[in-house]
Formats: structure tokens, C-alpha cells, sequence
């Protein structure tokens, strides 16, 4: 398969049509946040966003279009800095925190109305950050695969091995590289993954699109004990000052383990936790699922 230079919009339909619903109307948008840095999203429906969803490190808005579309409510996707269509860092700090300043500008500006929040991975964290400071955006929180307790030898020790290579000769040797680490439903979608991701350098090789790639290795970690659990003490503090109510959708071969399931449980008792076959990016290989998840959440005012 080649990997042809479209439209961002192209694959629409296609996916729209593999779902059995009506494509949705799609725009990009953008907002100016702090030091000039610009916050890129994706606007689903010309209708007021009830939705906002923000993706893993990594990834970008677009990670969530198939899970949009089958859920079919006003949503707004943003790009995290320092991936997508989004600034990056001068510093070069994406943390749960300086992640929430711009996107919190960027809910101000293209929301009207507290929001469904919902965050895969570092979005997850950065959710969590937005909902502690900023209450009165959050209507209801869907974390993703994350809580701030994981194995390293899990999903950190992944990312590193995956972020190994930088560059490559060309896109489908990106797909070929992505699926050999199980990502991706099949090869369309991952293929499709691949060129929101990338962008071609002037000498021809093909490059990761985010920041995080050139810091990847220098930030994760590489691993720890048998059995301990990496705490993130910080985004604890955000989980439990959260005010609205929460869901947790854990795949079950993802990046959440038993023990690091069972410490979430027990300082969240509240939370409801809903397991779905998938690995760690559920709104990819289980979109139905994840969206009529999101759906349910609309519905239980």
C-alpha cells in the first residue's frame, strides 16, 4: 500500500461508511495561547461541541475520528503542544500542567458549555489538570488507559523501544515499523496513523510529526523493580480534587496492570471502571465500544 498526500479529511467517508453512520461535517481550528503558541483542534459538526477529547503522547487529534463519528456527538479534538497541527514548546516541557494552561485557552475560546473531558494517556493527565483547576469546564471526565500509577516495564519501556528509530526511508516503512509493535487496527488505519504523524524532510526521509519523539528517550523511564509502580504524587492530587464524575475505560491488555487498577480504585472509590478488550490506545482498535461509552456518560444528567 502507498500512502498517497491527501486531504486530512479524506478518509472520512470511508470510515463513516465502515461504521454504518453518516460522515459528520469536519473543520480545523485554531487558537492563540500562551507566548503565541497556537492550539490546533478538529471540530466535529458545525453544532456547539458537548465533547472535548484530548490524545496520548505521540498521537494526535485524529486519533479520535472513528470514535467521534460512532458516537455522534458535537466534539472538539485537540491537538496537544507540541503534536499535530499544535506548537511546540520552546522549553520543551510537556508536562500534565503546562499541557492544561493552553488547552484550558483553547476550551474558553471554542467551548460554550462544560464539557464531556475526555483523555487518553498524557491527555488522561492533562484532564486531570484541567478538571482540578478549572471546574466549571468539566461536566463529566472519561479517562483512557491511564492513571498515575503504571508499571514501567509496561508502557513506558514500549514507548522508549518504539521512539528508538527517529527516521525512516519512507511512510509504509513507518506502517510496516508501527504494526510490528501491534498498533493499529489493520493496515488502512494504520496507515492512515502514520500520515497524520509524520511529515518528509527536504532530504526525503520521513520523520515523526510531535516533539515527543526527539525527547522520548530522554524522559521515560527505562524501568524499575519487579513490581513497583511508578506514582505520579502530582496528578494524584489532580485525580483527587476532581470534582465531576468519573469514568475510567481500562483496555485489558493495554498499560494498566492489577496492581496499578487496584491502587486507582482504592484512592478513587467513586470511579467507575469499565474494562474493554483492547490494548492501550482503546479509541483506535475499539471505537464503538469507547464511544457508546462517552454516549452513556451524555446521557445519565
Amino acid at each position: 500500500m502507498t500512502i498517497e498526500a491527501v486531504s486530512e479529511f479524506s478518509f472520512l467517508a470511508g470510515q463513516a461508511g465502515v461504521l454504518g453512520v453518516d460522515a459528520q461535517p469536519m473543520t480545523r481550528v485554531s487558537v492563540t495561547a500562551g507566548e503565541g503558541r497556537t492550539v490546533s483542534a478538529l471540530k466535529y459538526t458545525d453544532d456547539e461541541p458537548v465533547v472535548t477529547l484530548l490524545h496520548g503522547a505521540g498521537l494526535n487529534a485524529h486519533t479520535w475520528d472513528a470514535t467521534v463519528l460512532s458516537m455522534g456527538l458535537p466534539a472538539l479534538a485537540i491537538d496537544l503542544p507540541g503534536h499535530g497541527d499544535s506548537s511546540w514548546r520552546d522549553d520543551a516541557t510537556y508536562s500534565p500542567s503546562n499541557l492544561a494552561d493552553d488547552v484550558i485557552q483553547a476550551l474558553e475560546a471554542l467551548t460554550s458549555r462544560p464539557q464531556i473531558l475526555v483523555g487518553h494517556s498524557l491527555g488522561g493527565l492533562a484532564s486531570a489538570a484541567i478538571a482540578a483547576r478549572r471546574p466549571d469546564l468539566v461536566e463529566r471526565i472519561v479517562f483512557v488507559d491511564i492513571v498515575p500509577a503504571l508499571d514501567p516495564k509496561v508502557g513506558p519501556a514500549e514507548l522508549r523501544a518504539f521512539y528508538s528509530q527517529q527516521d525512516f526511508a519512507s511512510r509504509d516503512e513507518v506502517v510496516d515499523y508501527a504494526m510490528s509493535f501491534g498498533m493499529g487496527s489493520d493496515r488502512e488505519g494504520t496507515a492512515r496513523g502514520v500520515l497524520f504523524n509524520t511529515r518528509v524532510r527536504d532530504d526525503g526521509r520521513v520523520e515523526w510529526k510531535h516533539h515527543f519523539a526527539q525527547l522520548a528517550l530522554a524522559i521515560l523511564p527505562e524501568g524499575a523493580a519487579e513490581g513497583t509502580l511508578v506514582q505520579n504524587e502530582q496528578s494524584w492530587q489532580n485525580f483527587a480534587a476532581i470534582t465531576a464524575p468519573i469514568t475510567l475505560v481500562r483496555g485489558d491488555h493495554g498499560y494498566i496492570d492489577e496492581p496499578a487498577l487496584a491502587t486507582f480504585a482504592q484512592r478513587l472509590p467513586d470511579a467507575t471502571i469499565i474494562t474493554v478488550d483492547a490494548g492501550h490506545n482503546v479509541q483506535e482498535t475499539q471505537p464503538v465500544a469507547l464511544g457508546a461509552i462517552i454516549t452513556a456518560s451524555s446521557d445519565t444528567d
